[in-house]
C-alpha cells in the first residue's frame, strides 16, 4: 500500500451513516466562524449520492422561503458531524433531479411503509 491510499484509509469515517435516496434527513454540519464552532442543522430531501471511497458525496435538498436550496455535503468530511434519517422515503430512482421542476404537494416524496 503506498502512502496515498494509507493517507486515504485513515481518513475515511469507520461508521457511516446508513441512508438512501429520497429520504428526509437532517444533517449535523460544523461550522467555524473565528476561533468559535458550532453546528447548523440543515434539513431535506436526499436527492442524489455519488460514490467513490473518499470523495463520496450526497446532495439535500429543501424549501427555504419558497426558494429551493441545495447542498452537497461530503460524507467523509469530519465538517458532517452525524447524520439524522427523520423518514425514509419510497423512491425507484437512484437520482431525484425531476424534484428540482415541482413545487408545492408534488415535490414530496412518499413514505416508505
Amino acid at each position: 500500500m503506498n502512502k496515498i491510499e494509507a493517507f486515504v484509509n485513515e481518513q475515511l469515517k469507520q461508521e457511516v451513516p446508513q441512508f438512501n435516496i429520497g429520504d428526509t434527513v437532517k444533517v449535523h454540519n460544523l461550522i467555524k466562524e473565528g476561533t468559535r464552532e458550532r453546528i447548523q442543522i440543515f434539513e431535506g430531501t436526499v436527492i442524489a449520492k455519488r460514490n467513490g471511497g473518499i470523495s463520496e458525496t450526497f446532495t439535500v435538498r429543501r424549501l427555504a422561503s419558497g426558494c429551493g436550496v441545495e447542498k452537497t455535503f461530503p460524507l467523509h468530511s469530519p465538517n458532517v458531524a452525524k447524520v439524522e434519517v427523520i423518514r425514509a422515503g419510497k423512491v425507484r430512482r437512484s437520482k431525484l433531479f425531476y424534484l428540482r421542476d415541482r413545487v408545492g404537494k408534488a415535490s414530496k416524496v412518499k413514505e416508505l411503509n
